[in-house]
């Protein structure tokens, strides 16, 4: 489907067939590009389907990749008075999946991604085959120092105001979020102006917070990952992260004993615009390789019933 673009769009940038679905009172704008298995990617704090442009590149020849922009963030539009919890965004991208009947989907996410992916995936487990994990995370994290000081830092009245007001988490974090290359001004541009006035800022400006306040909604998340571990999952790992620690890779592990790990040496929180080429490529062996291996299993078992 052909859409305007914004004026702002740079289209050689970000090349991919995108269309636009009402869900829930939103305007959730997705890219749905390329064919084969298909890959559900899911962005955090503050991107968009944007930071998935060079994984989709790689990816599109043979996959077909759909990367929503998260309510309140890209160019998805939500309804006035929308709370941007992460709850609320999972409850949304529900609706879409259902919407765009997604099934067979390999989840891939990153950072909010996370949480909120796995929540679908665990809410209807009949539409999901394969879980790949970058940087993210998945229970309450209460107590935790690392994680409570900067959710108190960013997520209290000053931070939530200089997010509103100064775009900060874009300003700073996309670039301290890159370890082995430096976004380029083109980059940078694209996430500025898509969160480019104060009220495009409230989802961004409220998941800070929520890294302490989504307790309960982390929990229920975390009281799932047991349901999970049929599915194949891979991890993807990048080690020099300002956010998620070698900790929360170790927890994976534990949580997912039989996913495969590729890490990342060197790259950064925003490990898919970090490392795009390594980071499909372990996606693009997975899902021939692991998942490929999955399915015949399974055909194998439905021969011999």
């Amino acid at each position: 489907m052909t859409l305007p673009a914004p004026q702002w769009l740079d289209t050689d940038l970000y090349p991919f067939d995108r269309a636009v679905h009402d869900v829930a009172g939103h305007r959730v704008h997705v890219v749905d590009h390329g064919t084969g298995p298909t890959l559900l990617l899911l962005h955090g704090n503050p991107t968009w389907s944007f930071v998935w442009s060079g994984v989709i590149t790689e990816l599109a020849p043979d996959h077909r990749c759909v990367a929503p922009d998260l309510p309140g963030f890209g160019m998805s539009q939500a309804p006035a008075g929308f709370d941007g919890r992460a709850e609320s965004i999972a409850d949304v991208l529900a609706e879409l999946v259902l919407a765009m009947d997604l099934r067979d989907v390999v989840l891939v996410v990153q950072d909010w991604g996370g949480p909120i992916g796995l929540s679908l995936a665990q809410r209807m487990p009949d539409r999901f085959r394969g879980l790949v994990i970058g940087n993210t995370w998945a229970w309450p994290i209460t107590g935790d120092p690392h994680f409570e000081r900067f959710s108190a830092l960013l997520g209290g009245r000053v931070g939530a105001w200089l997010i509103r007001r100064l775009n900060l988490v874009v300003r700073g974090l996309i670039p301290a979020g890159h370890r082995r290359r430096r976004p380029t001004r083109a980059e940078m541009r694209h996430y500025r102006h898509a969160l480019g006035t104060p009220d495009r800022r409230q989802a961004s400006a409220v998941l800070p917070r929520e890294i302490v306040a989504a307790a309960p909604f982390l929990a229920r998340v975390e009281a799932g990952l047991a349901t999970l571990r049929t599915l194949p999952a891979l991890l993807i790992w990048a080690d020099r992260d300002i956010a998620f620690r070698r900790t929360e890779l170790e927890r994976w592990q534990r949580e997912l004993p039989d996913a495969r790990t590729v890490e990342l040496p060197g790259a950064g929180h925003y490990l898919q615009s970090d490392a795009p080429q390594e980071f499909a490529a372990a996606v693009r062996a997975f899902v021939a390789q692991d998942l490929g291996a999955a399915v015949g299993t399974a055909r194998d078992e439905e021969a011999r019933a």
